[in-house]
């Protein structure tokens, strides 16, 4: 990814074997360049926007819509969004995915034991006073139903 950037003039030289950070916007640079999913960028400016943003998240999930990668300022956690759950009055969850999960798949409840993945409530999974990026990831092929949002 780093290459790739650094050819599509994305990042100065040197960028490539570096140990920098890449966030959303050029995740979605990479997942164009190399044909995978499309990604639509959402930006947030305060964590405590996210509650506004639940009803566009279920109806991208519900839609067929991929995982929704999350990126912020304050809050440097990075996560993955797989779902979402909207409960009574303002109750809302997002099942979350930490992107740094690697190796062979495990079964559900092993991942969540160990903390990859679970379930967070929307008012405590974000930082209030972060900005955040969403990369909302769609399919790119006419032959699936997929929604951009």
């Amino acid at each position: 990814m780093q290459a790739a950037l650094e050819d599509m003039g994305d990042k100065p030289p040197g960028f490539r074997g570096s140990q920098s950070w890449i966030g959303c916007v050029e995740a979605s640079l990479c997942l164009d360049h190399f044909g995978g999913p499309q990604g639509r960028l959402r930006h947030v400016t305060r964590g405590a926007g996210l509650q506004e943003e639940l009803e566009r998240l279920y109806s991208h999930f519900a839609g067929g819509g991929g995982p929704v990668m999350v990126g912020g300022d304050a809050d440097a956690q990075s996560k993955a969004l797989l779902g979402v759950c909207l409960g009574p009055g303002t109750e809302a969850y997002v099942l979350v995915l930490d992107p740094h999960c690697w190796g062979a798949p495990k079964n559900p409840s092993e991942l969540q034991a160990a903390g990859w993945v679970g379930w967070q409530e929307v008012s405590t999974a974000f930082d209030p006073h972060s900005f955040y990026n969403l990369c909302m990831t769609s399919c790119n092929s006419e032959e699936q139903t997929c929604a951009l949002d």
